[in-house]
């Protein structure tokens, strides 16, 4: 567990920075305890990467690319499974992980490059599954929006998930890929408690900012949908149907949920976030994600993560399935490659590979 001495930073998921898992030193920086120190900072750092889609082979994630514009996510959520994934870059799943955030400028011209070549098939990408494509920096980089512009010129199908209004500012182009079967967006909301938000995800838009996306982007005609996630067993589960019915009334048309994951060193963070802001609860949280996971705070087992084992795990997957039928709220659409195309600006004829 970590230490519970640091002072909690505004607008930050966590002020303390574990060591990394693959490093056999580690240098600490929670020394941000006097007031009068200023605040760390996001630090933008350059990805040079030379590809830019990732092959998934998770069976429970819903596509077999994905597309991750960032790494790192300055939103700051005390919970998220991908912050073990920083380590990676030789980072800390903490503090580092909110503050240095790696920027993938080249990605629409990768991503160009490999929808322009004939060894591609069509197929649907998932914009991000690990990171928020739309974070706050996205606002002011539009490496995202980019991203979108050859996703739409080449027709091909894409699946955004994220936790920010800013996806509405894309509308054009989710329109321009919706007339082709060629998208759907999926907003993430974990509570609709205002001050547990603010905490928990401290940068990421509000609840209901986020039901307001939902609104927006079904008025436009882009299927949408919501995910319930993560349900927080003893903290937020009891929202499930509130949830499932806020997101209904806003022109949700699917739905969707995963359970609270705590892969490495989430387990710590998100155990010192308990303390911080729900010592009451603190026990009874862990304590019923062990009765979920066969006594431990996290099984990485496809068919386990993200939904758990046992009586809480069956009465959460009825509960979910009771609501989301009474409510018209069902699978996500299957989106369409039959539009794809290969644009006569590649410098190569137009192709339609299935017209």
């Amino acid at each position: 567990m970590q230490s519970t001495h640091l002072p909690t930073l505004r607008g930050r998921g966590t002020a303390s920075n574990p060591p990394n898992r693959f490093e056999r030193l580690h240098v600490d920086r929670s020394g941000w305890v006097d007031p009068d120190d200023p605040p760390p900072q996001t630090v933008l750092l350059e990805d040079t990467s030379r590809s830019i889609l990732a092959k998934n082979d998770s069976p429970d994630v819903g596509f077999d690319l994905g597309l991750n514009p960032y790494r790192g996510c300055s939103h700051g959520c005390s919970y998220c499974y991908a912050r073990p994934t920083h380590e990676y870059l030789g980072y800390s799943a903490g503090l580092d992980f909110e503050t240095r955030i790696v920027v993938k400028r080249e990605a629409p011209n990768l991503l160009r490059e490999a929808l322009s070549s004939s060894r591609w098939r069509p197929q649907v990408i998932g914009l991000s599954g690990n990171t928020d494509a739309y974070q706050p920096t996205e606002r002011r980089l539009r490496i995202t929006r980019r991203c979108l512009e050859v996703m739409a010129e080449f027709r091909n199908p894409v699946s955004i998930i994220t936790k920010s209004y800013l996806v509405t500012r894309d509308i054009d182009l989710l329109q321009e890929l919706a007339e082709h079967h060629a998208v759907v967006v999926t907003l993430s909301v974990t509570t609709l408690c205002n001050d547990l938000h603010r905490s928990m995800e401290p940068r990421a838009s509000n609840p209901a900012r986020r039901l307001g996306a939902i609104r927006v982007l079904a008025d436009a005609g882009i299927p949408v949908g919501v995910n319930v996630a993560p349900i927080i067993p003893g903290l937020t589960d009891h929202e499930l149907p509130d949830i499932l019915e806020a997101a209904a009334d806003a022109g949700a048309s699917f739905a969707g949920r995963v359970l609270l994951r705590l892969p490495w060193g989430v387990k710590g963070i998100f155990a010192d976030w308990l303390e911080r802001h729900a010592p009451h609860r603190k026990e009874k949280v862990l304590n019923r994600v062990r009765d979920l996971y066969g006594g431990a705070l996290y099984d990485a087992r496809f068919d386990v993560r993200g939904r758990g084992e046992g009586p809480w795990a069956d009465q959460l997957s009825r509960l979910f399935e009771v609501t989301s039928t009474r409510l018209g709220l069902e699978l996500p659409p299957t989106l369409s490659t039959a539009s794809f195309r290969v644009p006569a600006s590649t410098g190569g004829p137009q192709i339609d590979l299935f017209g």
